[in-house]
């Protein structure tokens, strides 16, 4: 069974989202995509973030208008840093072990991530680590390619001239595989959504139909967390 993991902060959970996962999900076969919301995000420690339980409601209501069985809201991070007995950062590569273990030997595990948050995959917490745990799924947008993605890769892994000559900036979409990494792009789904977005309109009362489903929107209309 294809299982994936689509972490994120999700703060709010929004359109794009929901069009990424359901791309993959097609693509790949994908049984189950984990909608894992992050309890505390390493590169997100100065920001201001929406409480967790705000944020997990919201995408147990996106899933559901979403209608779509394959998608799973997943509190793993928050499980995990609760059982530590304080509150600490959530790492990927400690939510991939979690989940794996709990995997058949048949299973096959993937992760979806957005283009711009793979470029950064370099600066991760054991980064080498994550990127041979599972398939990388990156959700692609316009002006990218397998190339880009390829030289977003740590500096050990980074692949040779030689290696990376059929991946030319033409190449939008395939797969690649080096150094034990395997990368898939996901090209052709171009939702103009951002999270950002939707956090902007809702603090200046607008309407919100366009950026996140029903639920979503009145939820977060309801709760005036956007507003503050």
């Amino acid at each position: 069974m294809n299982i994936c993991l689509f972490g994120g902060t999700f703060d709010p959970i929004h359109k794009g989202h929901t069009a990424v996962a359901r791309a993959a999900a097609d693509r790949f076969d994908l049984k189950k995509v984990l909608f894992a919301v992050s309890d505390v995000p390493p590169h997100k420690r100065s920001q201001a973030i929406t409480p967790y339980w705000d944020r997990y409601a919201m995408v147990a209501l996106g899933i559901r208008d979403a209608d779509d069985k394959r998608f799973i809201p997943s509190a793993i991070e928050l499980e995990m840093n609760q059982e530590k007995g304080a509150h600490s950062f959530s790492y990927t590569i400690d939510t991939l072990e979690r989940l794996s273990k709990g995997l058949k030997k048949s299973d096959r595990l993937f992760f979806l991530i957005g283009i711009d948050a793979f470029m950064d995959v370099a600066k991760w917490h054991r980064a080498e680590e994550v990127l041979r745990f599972c398939d990388f799924i990156v959700a692609s947008r316009p002006g990218f390619s397998l190339a880009d993605v390829a030289h977003a890769l740590p500096a050990s892994m980074q692949p040779s001239a030689h290696v990376m000559k059929p991946f030319v900036k033409s190449a939008v979409r395939g797969e690649f595989v080096h150094a034990g990494v395997r990368l898939h792009l996901l090209d052709k789904v171009n939702v103009n959504v951002s999270a950002t977005a939707v956090r902007k309109a809702a603090a200046s009362k607008r309407a919100l139909n366009k950026y996140v489903s029903p639920g979503v929107a009145e939820y977060i209309n309801k709760t005036g967390i956007y507003r503050g």
